[in-house]
């Protein structure tokens, strides 16, 4: 390696890492929305006996949190442009 691939090595891994950690970031908040909202549904019905309606719901809303995160992702792609 040259002395100049040797300085710009850790300007291009600091990049990468910080892209890596967007994308983790994303894929935890995509995830965590989810998760939530179905286990908040399964607790509900071990509450009140309605089977499998308020999980249902909780699928449903939580993927209706995975499609907002999307949607701000994107859009927040979109300014950078």
């Amino acid at each position: 390696m040259t002395r100049d691939d040797e300085e710009r090595f850790p300007e291009q891994f600091g990049r990468s890492v910080r892209a890596i950690s967007d994308y983790m970031g994303i894929g935890l908040q995509i995830a965590l929305s989810f998760a939530l909202f179905v286990l908040l549904g399964f607790w509900a019905d071990s509450k009140l006996g309605t089977s499998p309606l308020l999980l249902l719901a909780g699928v449903l809303l939580g993927m209706l949190g995975m499609a907002l995160v999307l949607m701000k992702v994107v859009r927040q792609a979109n300014k950078k442009k």
